[in-house]
Parts: structure tokens; C-alpha cells; sequence
């Protein structure tokens, strides 16, 4: 193929056609477009102020200022700042032109890859710039360069049709000396940001910790207050920056105290009760982000674990609740953290796919873990109080990711139903002698008191497990430690309950009684306790159990399964003796008292069903008229 049959040239996109795009596509949200201006206009105070340390810059004693101007009556939205502004060149460079990002011009010409990160440059002044249209008709763009020259303006229709005027006079004095202003005709779908309330709810939302002073100014004649002492406090308001330029998770952690880190928590996220604790990040290189967790407060197991991280990009707000950069069973973390290495506008795929991301995540949790370690280390009286908030968030962990198990299984706490604690290890340290490898348990303090008190009475400590995750976990923990099973207090009778010496003489013709009552389904054992006032004990073994909780877990109560429960006799006891001696002379009142007897172990073991409380009470009135 010769070259004259070669043509080359390059795709063109007719203005006309990209701008109902970008309208249209750009964000999802909107608001969106209110960031990406305060934002432009915070890189150009930065770059200004880059330019002054670097020496490029000469007798210029900046403070920057960035000042949003809301106009009802012009139906104008005007973001003017005091940077690095514009001549008529650069104008037409960066606005004429979608998608050149002066940002990044300025990082290749006077920053290095290490630096570039840590100048604050948010770099979008490209496509950034045109969320504007989203919401507007008209964008005014009057500029002037901090080298000095005219003042320019530009403007733009909806349709991409712009004019630019030279030596412009700035008659409203929205640059003062050098800067930029950025003057939005708001057309009818942006009306609602036409709203003093909803224009600051989104300047908070995504400009609350931006790095330059944001003033806010309604000169709306609508809205002008009546008296002098409303004048005066509006006035007032003007001059108040309505941002943080400083955020907490900026500052030296030895330089911060304990009620400023929960005055921040409060503040951010609107939640009056205090963080269980908090942890400060500073990720150095390779990483290289900042930010603060907190461990929020829960009432019960029953609320919301739905925690809120807010992702920045250089102090300026993203997105909330990132699930890709925490780890799912941290999610019911709040906090903040800042990403310079993450792109503003970040996609679902890129935080997916993205080793930085998941790296984050690793340090994230190596530092969640840490914290938990350091506060049972160091400090585990306080850590004790604060276990019953943390332990459906510790064991859930646990079982999610075996590596978070291994760095923080020294800290792991059981909870006895005397209130103390204990680690696992230190349990079957004390437990050595009289249940050696077993974790005793209940799951209900007051429906399991019987239980409770047959083995505390004997020494044995119960563990309480009353969470939903609870019987999960000691699911897991048994696959974590070498040949340590749990039995909850109704599961067994522990042999520390039972007289030493023969064996219990059978009584074949009470157990017949029994079985009666019972039914065939419920085996019958004798035993001699040594608690002489209990005549009876339901049992139902610990395996059987654990399968019927998982199948209502799983919403399959209607699945057969055998329960293996066991009725045990005391043979020391004095009602079975006279059940015993009864069976010959009065059979019928042997079986009243048998039922009885049967009923209340039933009532200790479980909530009764309708059925067994209607014969529950039944076998009550038969065995009143009795005496």
C-alpha cells in the first residue's frame, strides 16, 4: 500500500454533542458540582502559595480566601478566590480546551512525583470545571494573573458557545488584584441550590476541612435582615470561615487531647454519646494517608452496625461509607481518612481493583488490632468496661479474617455470669482440677439461675454468652483451640455435682413414671447431687442444641431433627423417694407429683410451649387438690 492511499487524521467531537453529556453524565449527584469549583478555586490559592515558598514569587504576602456568593434575585451562584488566576492565554488553554487539567501542568512543572501528593493540588480544573453546566445556563469566568496584565472574562452558553472579553472592567470588584471569580446563571433544574439552607448543607457536606478559608455570603435582598442587631450578627457571618482548614487528622497525635478528639466525633458525626476509643492513622511512604477511627458506642446488638467512614482526597470530602477500603466486618466504624494517592473521583472498579486500596485495608486493620492488644495490655480494667460493646465487632472479625484472629486472640475476653472476665486461657488455668479442656456457659442469666446456681455452687464458674454471634463464635474458637469444647449449663451435669461413691440404686418402676410424662422421646437417668433440693435436671446435649438453634437461625424449624434430651433423677432427693414409695399405694398421685416435677425442670430449661403450659397448669390445680 503506497502512503498517497494513507490517510491519517485525528476523532473530532463537535461541542455541541459533548456538552448534553457532560451535563447529563459527568456526576450522579448534582451538588457534585458545588465541590468541584470551591475545590478549583481552593488549587488556585494553593498553587499561589507553592509558587511563593518555591521563590517564584516575589513580595507577595498571601492569605487566601475563597468567598461563595449566593444571589436569588441574579439566580447566580459566584465562587471567587484570590489565587495563582489566569491570563488570556492560559484562559484559553485550560477552559476552551475539556479535559486539560492545568492541576496537572503545574505538579510536572513544579513538583516531583514524592512532593506532588503533599502540595494539596487537587489537579481539576479540567472536566471538574464543567459540572458547572450541570446546573447552569450561563458560567462567567473573570480572572486576572498573578503576574499582573488585563482582566479577562469568559463566558459560556449551555451549548458550548463562549465569548471572551479583554481588559474587562471589573466593576463588582470580584478580583482583588489577582484571582479568580466563577459566576453561575442557575438554570431551572439547579434551582434548589438557589436555597441559602441546602447551599450550606452541601458546602458542608464536601467543603467542611477544604485547606483554604471558605466565606459564605447571601446577598439575596430577600433575605437581608430586618433590625440592626440581625444586620450586625450577618455581617459577622460573613467575615467567619465556614470550614476547618486544619482537620484533626492533620495534627500531631501528642498534640491533640482526648475531649478534642470527641468533641471532632461529635461534631462530624452527629453522634451524642462518646466513641469507645479512637485511633489516629499516619501512613508514611509507601501508603501515605491520614486519618482517625472511632469505635462508636452501641446500645444494643439490635442497632444499626452500620458505621460511616468519609474518604477525602486532600481535605476534600469524596464519599461516604467506601466498603472497599474497609474491611466489611469494620464497618461499623466512623471515621475519616485522607487519601492524596486515591483519584477524587474514584469508580467502584478502580477501589476493586486498586493495590493501594487494599493495602490501606491491610494497615487499617493491622492498626484496629493493634489498638485492641494495647488496651487489654496496657490498661484492662477500662478495657473490661468497654468489652461488651466490642465483642460482637471483635468476635465477627474473628471469624471473617484469620489473620485479625491471630493478632488480637491474646484479647479476647469471656464474660462470667458473676460480671468478672477472663481470657479462655486463664478459664482453663482455674479450671485444670475439676473440668479440664471445658468451658462452662448460659445463654440467659435469669432462665438458666437454676443451672447457674448448681455449678457456681460447686465452684465451677459460667461463662454468659447471650449475644446472637455468641454460639457462632464458640463454634469457631473450638477449631482454634486445641481440644477445648463449650457446654452450656443445661447441656450436662458436671461430675464436681455429683456424690462421690457407688453408683445410685435404679428405681425401674419411677423411671416408667417418668417416661409416662415425659414421653418416649426424653431419656431417663438417675444421679445423686449433691444439691439434695433439686429433684430434677433437663438436659438437652450440647450438639443437638447447636443444630436446632442453626436451623431457626436459618428458618428451618420446620426440619426434623432428634433432640437428644435427657431427664436426670436425683435419687437423693426427697420428692422422687416419695414418688418411689408412692407408685404402689397411690399411683395416680405418684404421677401428678412425677408431672410436676417434670414441668418445672421443662420450665427451667426452656420457655414452654402453649401446649406444655396449658398441662404445665393443669398438672398445678391437680396437684393443689391433692392437699
Amino acid at each position: 500500500m503506497t502512503n498517497e492511499n494513507v490517510q491519517r487524521d485525528g476523532i473530532r467531537v463537535e461541542v455541541e454533542h459533548i456538552f448534553p453529556i457532560i451535563k447529563k453524565w459527568l456526576y450522579s449527584e448534582k451538588e457534585i458540582f458545588l465541590r468541584e469549583i470551591v475545590s478549583n478555586a481552593s488549587d488556585a490559592v494553593t498553587k499561589l502559595k507553592r509558587l511563593i515558598s518555591l521563590g517564584e514569587v516575589k513580595g507577595l504576602d498571601l492569605t487566601g480566601k475563597i468567598r461563595v456568593i449566593l444571589d436569588k434575585d441574579a439566580q447566580t451562584i459566584t465562587v471567587t478566590d484570590n489565587g495563582i488566576g489566569m491570563t488570556e492565554e492560559e484562559l484559553k488553554k485550560y477552559l476552551c480546551q475539556i479535559a486539560l487539567s492545568g492541576a496537572l501542568e503545574f505538579v510536572e512543572k513544579y513538583e516531583n512525583a514524592d512532593t506532588a501528593a503533599e502540595s494539596g493540588i487537587i489537579g481539576h480544573f479540567g472536566l471538574g470545571f464543567y459540572s458547572s453546566f450541570m446546573v447552569s445556563s450561563t458560567v462567567d469566568v473573570i480572572t486576572r494573573s498573578y503576574l499582573g496584565g488585563s482582566t479577562v472574562k469568559w463566558s459560556c452558553s449551555e451549548v458550548g458557545e463562549y465569548e471572551i472579553v479583554t481588559d474587562y472592567t471589573d466593576e463588582d470588584a470580584l478580583i482583588d488584584g489577582h484571582g479568580t471569580a466563577v459566576i453561575m446563571h442557575i438554570n431551572d433544574e439547579g434551582r434548589e441550590f438557589l436555597n441559602e439552607a441546602k447551599l450550606r448543607e452541601v458546602l458542608a457536606k464536601y467543603c467542611a476541612f477544604m485547606p483554604v478559608d471558605i466565606f459564605f455570603d447571601n446577598v439575596s435582598e430577600a433575605d437581608q435582615p430586618a433590625d440592626d442587631d440581625a444586620k450586625k450578627k450577618a455581617e459577622d457571618a460573613k467575615l467567619t470561615p465556614i470550614n476547618d482548614t486544619t482537620p484533626l487528622w492533620l495534627r500531631q497525635p501528642s498534640e491533640i487531647t482526648d475531649e478534642e478528639y470527641k468533641d471532632f466525633y461529635h461534631k462530624v458525626f452527629g453522634d451524642f454519646r462518646d466513641p469507645l476509643f479512637y485511633i489516629h492513622i499516619r501512613a508514611d511512604y509507601p501508603l501515605n494517608f491520614k486519618g482517625i477511627l472511632y469505635f462508636p458506642r452501641i446500645s444494643n446488638e439490635y442497632e444499626s452496625l452500620e458505621g460511616q467512614v468519609k474518604l477525602f482526597y486532600n481535605q476534600v470530602f469524596v464519599a461516604d461509607n467506601i466498603k472497599e477500603v474497609i474491611p466489611e466486618y469494620l464497618l461499623m466504624l466512623k471515621g475519616v481518612l485522607d487519601c492524596p494517592e486515591m483519584p477524587l473521583n474514584v469508580s467502584r472498579s478502580y477501589l476493586q481493583n486498586s493495590g493501594y486500596v487494599s493495602k490501606i485495608s491491610a494497615h487499617i486493620t493491622k492498626k484496629v488490632a493493634d489498638k485492641i492488644v494495647s488496651l487489654f495490655t496496657t490498661d484492662r480494667e477500662n478495657y473490661e468496661k468497654l468489652w461488651r460493646d466490642l465483642k460482637t465487632f471483635v468476635e465477627y472479625g474473628c471469624m471473617r479474617d484469620g489473620k485479625f484472629y491471630d493478632k488480637v486472640k491474646s484479647a479476647l475476653l469471656l464474660e462470667k455470669c458473676d460480671g468478672t472476665f477472663a481470657t479462655a486461657e486463664e478459664y482453663l488455668t482455674a479450671a485444670k482440677d475439676t473440668h479440664e479442656n471445658k468451658i462452662y456457659y448460659a445463654t440467659d442469666k435469669t432462665a438458666q439461675s437454676q443451672y447457674i446456681s448448681l455449678f457456681e455452687n460447686e465452684g465451677i464458674e459460667v461463662v454468659l454468652l447471650d449475644r446472637v454471634l455468641d454460639t457462632q463464635f464458640i463454634s469457631f474458637l473450638e477449631t482454634k483451640l486445641d481440644g477445648v469444647h463449650f457446654a452450656r449449663v443445661d447441656a450436662e451435669v458436671a461430675d464436681a455435682m455429683k456424690t462421690s461413691g457407688d453408683a445410685p440404686a435404679e428405681m425401674p418402676e419411677v423411671a416408667e413414671i417418668f417416661k409416662t410424662v415425659a414421653g418416649e422421646h426424653t431419656k431417663i437417668e438417675f444421679q445423686s447431687l449433691k444439691d439434695e433440693s433439686v429433684p430434677a435436671v433437663l438436659t438437652v446435649s450440647e450438639d443437638s442444641r447447636r443444630m436446632e438453634d442453626m436451623m431457626k437461625m436459618y428458618a428451618m424449624d420446620g426440619a426434623s431433627f432428634p433432640v437428644d434430651a435427657k431427664l436426670i433423677l436425683n435419687a437423693d432427693n426427697a420428692l422422687i423417694k416419695k414418688i418411689n414409695a408412692l407408685r404402689e399405694t397411690d399411683a395416680a398421685r405418684a404421677e401428678v407429683i412425677a408431672r410436676q416435677v417434670y414441668g418445672l425442670s421443662l420450665l427451667s430449661q426452656r420457655k414452654l410451649s402453649a401446649d406444655e403450659l396449658k398441662d404445665f397448669l393443669k398438672g398445678s390445680y391437680d396437684l393443689l387438690t391433692l392437699l
